[in-house]
């Protein structure tokens, strides 16, 4: 099947995803645990500023959780949200339909963990090898999930390579929900701004049904690597076209992971 043309990346963003819509996990908050009696005020003062623990070149768990995406970032009304791990979409819940999507096994198994990858905590980029952490943001109908994490190299250069064959090996497949209903994925490649090391973009559209009749799903996703750590960003939902929540969950987020990495605690800014 020919490659479909590249469109821009429209915001999962997480990541991850994601929505009227996405599959977006939630957001890993800092630890605001006070001092115990008897903790000296330096000890204290160090665990207020969990940025600051990040060792130059490794990510920590507050490293993770400090790289993590804020208001400020993304501006344009997203407002963070509680427990967005149980954040998922009907018109993701499916099983590739091999017969009618004339699927190989290669498609039908790729294809699968693309939409298992937007709907689960598990993300796009396979097993984490290390810290991670999760946020995530409602703006009307759609939903943001920014997620960082640390990779096994190895593992995460072979997950960005397979991001990028998807627009190819998936394209066009149909998918059949519980209750018996099917559903049309489209997967066309995304561009990105130039950040990180490496990068992918991807955008997710699902037409099917939902309980008010025809449903439409719109998911942009992008995948930087930064050295052997990682984010994605996912971000849709029934509106789509979240291109530009996502171009700037990427700059801010590069920005941030790469802060965090050399030491340095990140500042939120509005990008917008």
């Amino acid at each position: 099947m020919s490659r479909r043309p590249s469109r821009p990346v429209r915001a999962a963003v997480t990541a991850v995803a994601a929505t009227a819509l996405l599959t977006v996990p939630g957001c890993s908050g800092g630890d605001g645990t006070p001092a115990a009696p008897g903790v000296s005020d330096a000890a204290a003062s160090a665990a207020a500023e969990p940025a600051r623990t990040s060792s130059a070149g490794a990510l920590t768990e507050a490293g993770a959780r400090a790289a993590l995406l804020t208001e400020a970032d993304l501006g344009d009304a997203w407002r963070q949200a509680e427990n967005a791990d149980r954040w998922r979409d009907e018109l993701l819940d499916g099983k590739v339909d091999v017969e009618s999507s004339g699927t190989g096994e290669r498609k039908t198994a790729d294809c699968q963990e693309l939409l298992d990858g937007l709907r689960s905590e598990g993300g796009l980029l396979g097993k984490v090898s290390g810290p991670s952490a999760l946020a995530g943001f409602q703006r009307h109908g759609s939903r943001l999930l920014h997620r960082v994490a640390a990779y096994d190299r190895d593992a995460l250069d072979d997950s960005m390579a397979r991001l990028r064959t998807l627009p190819d090996i998936c394209d066009r497949f149909t998918t059949t929900g519980g209750s018996g209903d099917r559903r049309t994925v489209e997967v066309t490649e995304a561009s990105l701004p130039g950040a990180g090391d490496a990068r992918q973009g991807l955008r997710v559209t699902v037409r099917g049904k939902d309980d008010d009749g025809p449903a439409t799903l719109t998911v942009d996703v992008a995948a930087v690597r930064v050295g052997s750590d990682a984010f994605t960003v996912t971000a849709g939902g029934s509106g789509g076209n979240e291109k530009d929540a996502v171009e700037r969950g990427v700059r801010r987020g590069t920005e941030r992971l790469k802060d965090v990495l050399a030491g340095r605690t990140p500042s939120a800014r509005d990008t917008g």
